[in-house]
């Protein structure tokens, strides 16, 4: 027969795993996770093979995301409704006809909840490296050009603008899925600190620590959401330092605009979508 102290240090241990991370401690013993991962094209892989042929194709799911990849190793039960092009705006309105909002998928019993989100908020995160690059290229990757035209109007738009917006859209997460742990990734490192790699990325020498450091923007912004939500964060830059665009294939974790090999530039690759997936189970102690 179990012993009381037994019973009592089990229920404490329970009720302190649901208390700290929102899931109970025996979840596994009473069926697979239940998982449901969000956001945009970063958590849905768009371009990486194989496709998700279960989603809507405008989505450009990958089953080789790091949701599945998270799903493989945990046994959870994965509902992913992860799609390319995602804003916050699509957790509450259909992104596409027949894509419903997002946050349609969450259910009061949901234990775990992925996402990376933020970065197409206002267009400024992705398009500024699409603007960038053209300005790399009007000056044959030499100064800073876009830098000197742009200033601080993208940095300022992640902290006005986009970084309120994430934290209404995490307040909305929690408020469908109250049991849920709930995490946001941050992005993986687009670009080394300086120097750059203008034939795979034209981006000029000058503007590479801009970019990067808007980069650091967003990524500080969703901390700070998260933060202010109770959401854990996953930091995603020590581990991707090193892995940017300008690696070779096989160290790289984003895919370049120029001699890659995703049909979405500037996305993740599969090695990327399993770093991610990796640094994620890490921080969640999963599996």
């Amino acid at each position: 027969m179990e012993k009381p102290v037994h019973r009592i240090a089990a229920c404490v241990l329970a009720v302190l795993a649901v208390v700290l991370f929102g899931v109970p401690a025996t979840a596994g013993a009473h069926g697979p996770l239940r998982y449901v991962a969000l956001g945009d094209s970063y958590s849905a892989a768009s371009g990486v093979l194989p496709p998700d042929l279960t989603a809507p194709p405008m989505c450009l799911r990958s089953t080789a995301n790091y949701p599945h990849v998270i799903a493989a190793a945990t046994g959870a039960q994965l509902t992913d409704v992860t799609c390319g092009g995602a804003d916050t705006g699509d957790y509450v309105t259909e992104q596409h006809p027949g894509v419903a909002p997002q946050l349609a998928a969450l259910a009061r019993d949901t234990q775990l909840v992925t996402m990376t989100i933020g970065g197409n908020d206002s267009s400024v995160f992705l398009d500024s490296i699409l603007q960038c690059g053209a300005a790399g290229l009007s000056t044959l990757g030499a100064g800073s050009p876009c830098e000197d035209r742009y200033g601080s109007s993208f940095e300022d738009t992640i902290r006005d603008v986009t970084y309120p917006v994430l934290v209404s859209t995490l307040r909305a997460v929690r408020a469908e899925a109250p049991r849920a742990r709930v995490a946001i990734l941050g992005y993986p490192w687009i670009l080394p600190r300086t120097g750059g790699c203008f034939d795979r990325m034209p981006i000029a020498e000058g503007d590479v620590p801009y970019l990067r450091s808007l980069q650091a923007t967003l990524n500080d912004a969703i901390e700070r959401a998260a933060a202010r939500t109770g959401v854990t964060y996953v930091d995603m830059n020590r581990v991707s330092e090193g892995h940017d665009a300008c690696q070779p294939l096989g160290v790289r974790w984003v895919e370049p605009v120029l001699q890659g090999t995703n049909a979405v530039i500037v996305h993740p690759n599969a090695l990327g979508e399993r770093g991610m997936a990796a640094q994620t189970m890490r921080v969640l102690r999963l599996g």
